[in-house]
Parts: C-alpha cells; sequence; structure tokens
C-alpha cells in the first residue's frame, strides 16, 4: 500500500510525464512546420514514449492499492528560435524531469518504500539515456551549425528513429 504521500506524488510524476509529451508534441507540430520531417518524427516518438513513462506510474499506483488523481496538464508553448533552441530545451526538461525522478527516490528512501524505490530505478536508468541523447543532439546541432540548410543530414538521421 503506498502512503498518502507517495501516492500525491507519484500521481504528480503522471501529470508532468503527460506534460513532457505535449511538449515533444508541440515540438514535433513545429518541426512539421519547419518542413523538418526527420525532427518531427523523433519529436512525435518521444511524445509518445513520454506517455508510456506516465502510464506506468499510473499502472503502479493502481497496482499498490493507491488511487489515481489527474489533473490538468499545462499547455506548452508552440514556437522555438531554431531546431539547436528546441533541443537545449528538450536537454534541460529532462534534466528537470531527472531532479523529479530523484525526488521520488528521496521521497521511497525516507518512508522506507522499497517497492516504489525499485520501481523508480527504471526511471534513474531512463533519465540517463534521455539526457545523453538530448545532449548528443544538441552537440551536433552545434557542430553543423544552427541552420535549416545545414541541417538536412541530422533531420533525415533523426528521421531513421523507430
Amino acid at each position: 500500500m503506498l502512503s498518502k504521500s507517495m501516492e500525491t506524488a507519484l500521481n504528480r510524476q503522471v501529470n508532468r510525464e503527460m506534460y513532457s509529451a505535449y511538449l515533444y508534441l508541440a515540438m514535433s507540430a513545429y518541426f512539421e512546420t519547419a518542413s523538418m520531417k526527420g525532427f518531427a518524427k523523433w519529436m512525435r516518438i518521444q511524445a509518445k514514449e513520454e506517455q508510456t513513462h506516465a502510464m506506468k506510474i499510473y499502472d503502479y499506483i493502481i497496482a499498490r492499492g493507491g488511487k489515481v488523481t489527474l489533473d490538468a496538464i499545462e499547455a506548452p508553448k508552440a514556437k522555438w528560435a531554431s531546431a539547436g533552441k528546441v533541443f537545449e530545451e528538450v536537454f534541460s526538461h529532462e534534466q528537470k524531469v531527472t531532479a523529479m525522478i530523484n525526488n521520488l527516490v528521496d521521497l521511497a528512501i525516507k518512508e522506507k518504500d522499497h517497492a516504489t524505490f525499485e520501481m523508480l530505478q527504471w526511471f534513474v536508468k531512463e533519465q540517463v539515456e534521455e539526457e545523453e541523447h538530448a545532449s548528443e543532439i544538441v552537440s551536433q546541432i552545434a557542430i553543423l551549425g544552427d541552420v535549416v540548410g545545414h541541417l538536412f543530414w541530422l533531420d533525415h538521421q533523426l528521421g531513421k528513429r523507430e
């Protein structure tokens, strides 16, 4: 059984993961408008992955006898100055999510909630990957130059994501 404080914190994280999905979907739409189909596809897949993260926590709350409480999801912004700025925001956002996951782990430790601690280890590892991928793309954009014509190759590469 989840404590009330853990249940509340996990429900908040479901909302945050759904916000992440919204944010990445907004970024996908931005890239679609800019005719950068590879970037758009990458972001759309990322949005779906964030929804999967939310559902993983949702299912865990239910499995532990908790009550899922869904709140309104904040609307993300819709415009960015460039592809580089988008991915800088992705990297920054993933760092914030990592801090959120770490706070959940800290709460699980404080409450001696070993089951939640164990479930959260998947997210800890996932966030290492999320930050790494975003950081790599930021670096690649910096090398290529944050100009649409220069990003053709990277757009093509990101479009290969399955």
